[in-house]
């Protein structure tokens, strides 16, 4: 009996040394790892085995892990952090956005004008050009004969006389059509405005160009509808070239796992195709967009839940965006008293929405930026409610501008807030001759009032509307400037570590993920995001000046910066 105490003895012994254990993997040593775990906020060390975390603790707890075929990565003084969550983007459009036209950028409206022009040059007649990003309030100057604030396409179309344009708004909620594009969609003075949309024209009755909301798929649907005639070959490859695009820029910024907010059907076929093949580069949390008939005919057999993609959310859009006058608001615009905005569906229609996901168990997330549109969202929402249905988690995407009595209302009903931090700073020049600085100190971006309300506030960059960046957005939440530096109401503004769980955990959470991501814990995935300092302590300057230096998806280097950890080569999930 003593003998075998003592083998016992020794054997749990060496199994605690690492010698008869399991080894890890992969070990991360030598910096501050911040685990977002409320009960031991931080640690020294992490140790992964199976893209599973298996150990969090001090060097030496984690270096019992250690065997002859670790991969050891020593930070060196940096900082270890739970992978990104973006929270609310659009992953093929990101991709996209890298194979066309990039507007983010200029500054003129001559400036869109000459990248047209250059384009067309380079392409056969008849081709589309196409491209994305402009915003008319980030130009230096704009011509005279301005309509709604954006020129007339005489211009544009003067340079591409050849070749349908189209350009979409860096809000994702309006377009630019040269005059060839306008001709293919068939639209004339004669033409009526669409539901939820405005064919926006000049004094004669002549569309100027710009397409808010539901006006730009007159013409998109045109594009598409070419572009659906090439061969399923052709198709099959550029759908693949934008997801490696977009996965190329997510892992570069530490994202993991990626909420992508509004996909139809044919895409997320294509999105399971992919993930059986091992070759999608980051999660993917999918919220389907589609109408209701669609959505009731297809839901029940799309709905999945796995490690790189999960289908179990729906998308809808109740209103547009502030910059183009398309949120719905419960009083005029301050710069175009004529008008309170746009409703992109009615609430009764959201309302069968709302029965549908009830049906078929999925989550409900519906774009309100305006606070007559989140009121309206909140009413269907807490009517549907009355149903017997547990942890629905709904969420309402972006939540940018509430009336203050609505705030308690998302605690009430226990709302998800789906925000970008980011969009205040972009926006807030904006913002004030929207809405006056009554209702945008009283109502816009109420990070702070939800927050201590005891609402779950989420974060995300709306990529490609802003650049896929975390740490712009927790810097601009801990922050609350605009993009001069100026304050922008920052009462309102978050602690340092409510905007890092609002980009990791809160997401989780959003996603009914929390107990497999968002946090360094044992058991979770190990998908860990390493920057160049530490968040937490450095100036709130130096924020917005961190880099990502690496980035660990299923506990395999998915991404090093360059110049970075010469020993460690990342390794593609697909070779494309």
């Amino acid at each position: 009996m003593n003998a075998l105490i003592r083998f016992v003895t020794v054997t749990l012994v060496a199994w605690a040394l690492g010698s008869y254990a399991e080894t890890a993997d992969l070990v991360i040593v030598g910096g501050k790892v911040i685990t977002v775990e409320a009960a031991a906020p931080e640690a020294e060390a992490i140790a992964v085995r199976d893209g599973r975390i298996v150990a969090v603790g001090d060097r030496a707890e984690v270096d019992a892990w250690r065997g002859e075929n670790t991969i050891v990565i020593d930070l060196e003084g940096r900082v270890a952090v739970p992978g990104f969550i973006e929270g609310h983007g659009h992953f093929l459009s990101l991709g996209r956005s890298r194979m066309i036209l990039d507007l983010n950028d200029v500054e003129s409206w001559d400036e869109i004008v000459d990248l047209v022009g250059a384009a067309a040059e380079a392409s056969e007649p008849g081709a589309w050009i196409q491209g994305r990003g402009w915003h008319q309030e980030k130009w230096r100057e704009v011509p005279d004969d301005v309509v709604d604030g954006v020129p007339r396409h005489d211009s544009l179309s003067a340079v591409s006389p050849e070749n349908p344009v189209l350009l979409g708004h860096a809000s994702g909620h309006a377009a630019f059509a040269n005059e060839r594009a306008l001709a293919r969609a068939g639209i004339s003075v004669e033409t009526d405005d669409p539901a939820g949309g405005t064919i926006v024209r000049d004094s004669t009755g002549r569309a100027t160009g710009l397409l808010p909301e539901t006006a730009a798929t007159l013409v998109s649907r045109v594009l598409a509808a070419e572009l659906a005639t090439r061969s399923e070959a052709q198709r099959a490859t550029e759908f693949a070239r934008q997801v490696e695009l977009a996965g190329e820029e997510a892992l570069a910024h530490g994202v993991t796992s990626f909420h992508d907010a509004g996909v139809a059907f044919a895409a997320v076929d294509r999105m399971i195709e992919l993930d059986a093949q091992g070759c999608l580069p980051v999660r993917l949390y999918v919220m389907l967009s589609e109408g209701n008939e669609a959505l009731a005919r297809n839901l029940e057999r799309y709905r999945r839940i796995g490690d790189f993609l999960t289908i179990r959310s729906i998308k809808r859009v109740i209103d547009g965006a502030l910059g183009s006058h398309g949120a719905w608001l419960l009083a005029p615009y301050a710069d175009m008293p004529e008008s309170t905005g746009l409703a992109t569906i009615s609430p009764d229609v959201l309302a069968e929405t709302a029965r549908l996901a009830d049906l078929h168990g999925f989550q409900l997330a519906t774009h309100a930026i305006g606070d007559r549109g989140n009121r309206e969202v909140l009413d269907v929402y807490e009517d549907a409610f009355d149903t017997d249905v547990d942890d629905r988690r709904w969420r309402i995407e972006h939540a940018q501008h509430l009336h203050p009595d609505d705030v308690v209302r998302f605690a009430e009903l226990d709302v998800i807030a789906s925000m970008q931090a980011i969009h205040a700073a972009s926006d807030a020049p904006w913002v004030l001759r929207r809405l006056g600085p009554e209702r945008a100190e009283s109502g816009a971006y109420l990070w702070r009032s939800l927050l201590d309300a005891g609402v779950v506030v989420t974060n995300g960059s709306d990529v490609p509307v802003e650049p896929i960046s975390p740490i712009d957005s927790l810097y601009a939440a801990i922050v609350r400037n605009d993009r001069e530096g100026n304050p922008f109401f920052p009462g309102e503004a978050m602690t340092r570590a409510e905007a890092i769980e609002s980009y990791t955990l809160s997401n989780a959470y959003a996603a009914f993920e929390e107990d497999q991501k968002g946090s360094i814990a044992v058991g979770k995935l190990a998908d860990v995001a390493i920057l160049d300092r530490d968040i937490t302590s450095v100036s709130t300057d130096e924020i917005a000046a961190t880099a990502v230096d690496m980035t660990i998806v299923d506990g395999v280097v998915r991404f090093v910066r360059e110049g970075q950890f010469p020993a460690i080569e990342a390794v593609a999930r697909c070779q494309w």
